[in-house]
């Protein structure tokens, strides 16, 4: 039983679809109450409209702030709610129950890679459990080869809409 995403190779240089580890959905429910309420360390709620069924979905995303400016990680990958948010453009961040409409703009690889290395490994190193979470998730690759890290997992920068 593996906990890292199932990735999907389409040959191309694009992110990987990728399927999250099957614990993923079981905690997504009690994911979504605690980070509402401002209880699961740096993460948010993105809610954002789905591609094919039009339907709102949120789900809880790995959050980044720092100087003012704001992203998100697909940790597992290139999971619906990434290929969502890159067909949408936009979303809803919910940080503490505060609520705030977004534009959505996915990093290129070497955007994201540098994003990887010059922004996140000082913002993981300031966790308490940062490393351990990166671990736990299965990506530690983004402190330890950024540049495949980016091939992998989009990064989508938020702008207030």
């Amino acid at each position: 039983m593996s906990m890292r995403a199932q990735p999907i190779d389409d040959g191309n240089d694009n992110p990987v679809s990728a399927r999250a580890p099957f614990f993923v959905s079981l905690f997504n429910p009690l994911g979504r109450r605690l980070a509402a309420a401002g209880l699961m360390g740096p993460n948010a709620l993105l809610t954002v409209r789905g591609r094919k069924s039009g339907v709102l979905r949120t789900t809880p995303v790995a959050f980044v702030e720092k100087d003012g400016r704001r992203w998100v990680i697909a940790t597992f990958g290139d999971v619906n709610w990434a290929r969502n948010l890159r067909a949408a453009g936009e979303a809803t961040i919910t940080i503490k129950r505060r609520k705030e409409p977004v534009h959505a703009i996915e990093l290129s690889h070497e955007d994201a890679a540098r994003f990887f290395r010059e922004e996140l490994r000082a913002y993981v190193a300031r966790l308490p459990v940062g490393g351990l979470v990166l671990r736990l998730l299965g990506a530690t690759d983004i402190l330890t080869d950024p540049e495949g890290a980016a091939r992998r997992r989009p990064v989508f920068e938020l702008r207030p809409r």
